[in-house]
């Protein structure tokens, strides 16, 4: 089943500043920044200015909320804010060198990926994933691994009648 606010092949309208948004002040405050994010793929920017640590590299704080957002990203575009909601189940960062400069991360759910889980989430009331991904300084060096467990959660579950779906 295809989730309401997809068409027939479960893409998302393109984006529009009048869609409601997921909004969390805290991560606006860094100055991360989209470079792309269409269908079930998110690229998102670091800035390493305002985010320092106390030695001039990319405060770890900073890795963490860049993974989250690039792993969410992709999910949230099956969710009606209205209905739904996505939160982190886990998030483990593996942390490989200092980065000295802004990074970025990419991450993207294929149009099967992004089909079945619209189709759990509506069936269900949840769906999930796991997204895996390097985290790049401007050089292309990998500086940081990311895990992040995804849930997406229909705002009436768990269903309160007894009545699950498995």
């Amino acid at each position: 089943m295809v989730p309401p606010h997809c068409n027939l092949r479960g893409e998302m309208p393109a984006m529009t500043e009048q869609q409601p948004k997921y909004r969390v002040p805290f991560v606006e405050r860094t100055g991360m920044r989209t470079l792309a994010a269409e269908g079930g793929r998110a690229k998102l920017l670091m800035p390493l200015a305002g985010n320092e640590n106390h030695v001039g590299v990319l405060y770890m704080g900073a890795y963490t909320v860049l993974a989250e957002a690039v792993a969410a990203t992709p999910g949230i575009t099956l969710c009606d804010p209205d209905r739904h909601f996505p939160i982190i189940k886990d998030l483990y960062v593996d942390f490989k060198r200092p980065a000295t400069s802004d990074v970025t991360a990419d991450y993207a759910l294929s149009d099967e990926q992004l089909a079945a889980l619209g189709a759990d989430l509506e069936r269900k009331g949840s769906a999930g994933y796991v997204a895996e991904f390097p985290i790049l300084d401007t050089d292309g060096t990998e500086v940081c691994g990311a895990r992040v467990t995804v849930k997406l959660l229909s705002k009436n579950w768990p269903p309160t009648d007894g009545n699950r779906a498995a």
